[in-house]
C-alpha cells in the first residue's frame, strides 16, 4: 500500500480533489486517482470524498493506492513502420486507427503490443501498460512518434518534451482559408460539459501553443503545416476549430460537412481527421546530436489530396 498525506495550500482552494491529486502524484493517472477515490481511498478533513470534492485552506489530505498488480501487454506482430532504433531510442510511424497503448477496451493490438514484439527492453518508467511512451498520438491520426528503450532514454526525452525542445510538425487539411503565419494561443482543458473532448473554454485548461507554418488554398479547404510548441490532447484539432477551421474529417470537432461541392468531394473518403505528424525533431538523449525524422503522408490522405490538387490546377 503507497499512503500519501498533504495539507492544501492557499493555491490549492477550489480545486477538484482528482485534479490536486493528479498534481502531486504525477507517477499516477488522473483516472487511476479518481477509481482509488471512490473505493474509499481518500479522505479530506478526516472524512472520505468523492473525486469531485472541493478543497479548502488547510484540508488534510490522505490517499491510500494500493500497490498495482503486474499486466504487461502481449507482444505482438503488427503492421509498424520502424525508420530508426538504437539501444535508446525507436523511431516509429505509427498508423491511423492505431491506440497508443492498452486501455478499457483497447487491450491488444496498440503502438505497445507492437513495440514489445519489434524491442524487448522498453523503458518501464511509463509503468506496464506504457512501457517507453513519452508522447502519443491520437487514435485517428498517424506518424512520428519516437519510445524510449531504457529509464535514462525516457527521463531525458521528457525532459526535452516538458522544456519545448521537440520540434513537431503536422500537416493538415482545414476548412476554408487559413493564413501561412498564425499563432493560436488559447488554453486547452477538459470540456466541462462532453467530458471525452477537450476545449479552449475548459474553466481549469493548460497553456497551448500553435502556429501555421505554410498554408495553400484549395478553394474550400487549406493544405496547412502546423508546428506546436506544446502537446496538449488534441491540440491542433481544438485550435483549429476554435477559430473556425477545423480539421476536414474531424466529425468531434466540426469537420464533417454533408453538404459537399462538387470539387470537394475527395474528402468524404476519408474516414478520419486529415492529421499526419511528419516531422520529428530531438536530441539524441545519450549521444547529444540532434535527430530529425519526417515521413510522408499515409495512401489515404495522400490520394485525397492529389485529386484536390489536380482539380486545383484544372481550375486555375
Amino acid at each position: 500500500m503507497e499512503r500519501h498525506e498533504f495539507t492544501v495550500d492557499p493555491d490549492s482552494v477550489g480545486l477538484r480533489l482528482d485534479v490536486y491529486l493528479a498534481g502531486l502524484l504525477p507517477q499516477h493517472s488522473r483516472s487511476q486517482l479518481q477509481r482509488v477515490i471512490k473505493e474509499g481511498g481518500a479522505t479530506v478533513r478526516g472524512g472520505t470524498a468523492k473525486p469531485n470534492s472541493s478543497l479548502k485552506a488547510g484540508d488534510v489530505v490522505t490517499i491510500e493506492i494500493p500497490d498495482a498488480a503486474p499486466a504487461t501487454p502481449a507482444a505482438q506482430d503488427l503492421d509498424l513502420p520502424v525508420l530508426f532504433q538504437d539501444d535508446d531510442v525507436i523511431v516509429v510511424d505509427k498508423p491511423a486507427g492505431m491506440v497508443v497503448h492498452p486501455a478499457a477496451g483497447h487491450a491488444e493490438g496498440t503502438l505497445v503490443n507492437a513495440l514489445l514484439f519489434y524491442a524487448d527492453n522498453l523503458s518501464g518508467v511509463g509503468g506496464e501498460q506504457r512501457p517507453g511512451i513519452v508522447h502519443r498520438l491520437d487514435r485517428g491520426t498517424s506518424g512520428l512518434m519516437v519510445v524510449a528503450k531504457n529509464d535514462a532514454a525516457h527521463r531525458e526525452l521528457t525532459r526535452q518534451f516538458q522544456d519545448r525542445e521537440v520540434e513537431k510538425e503536422y500537416v493538415a487539411l482545414a476548412w476554408g482559408d487559413v493564413h501561412a503565419g498564425r499563432r493560436i494561443d488559447l488554453p486547452v482543458g477538459r470540456d466541462p460539459v462532453h467530458r471525452e473532448k477537450m476545449s479552449t473554454r475548459a474553466r481549469r485548461a493548460r497553456t497551448a501553443v500553435t502556429r501555421i507554418t505554410a498554408a495553400r488554398d484549395l478553394r474550400g479547404v487549406t493544405l496547412v503545416h502546423v508546428a506546436i510548441a506544446t502537446g496538449r490532447t488534441h491540440q491542433i484539432r481544438v485550435h483549429l476549430s476554435a477559430i473556425g477551421h477545423p480539421i476536414v474529417g474531424d466529425a468531434t470537432y466540426g469537420g464533417v460537412r454533408h453538404r459537399m461541392p462538387g470539387a470537394l468531394r475527395a474528402v468524404e473518403r476519408l474516414e478520419r481527421p486529415f492529421l499526419h505528424a511528419a516531422r520529428l525533431s530531438f536530441t539524441h538523449p545519450r549521444e547529444g546530436t540532434r535527430m530529425e525524422f519526417t515521413c510522408p503522408l499515409p495512401p489515404d490522405l495522400q490520394s485525397v489530396l492529389d485529386e484536390l490538387l489536380e482539380r486545383d490546377e484544372a481550375q486555375a
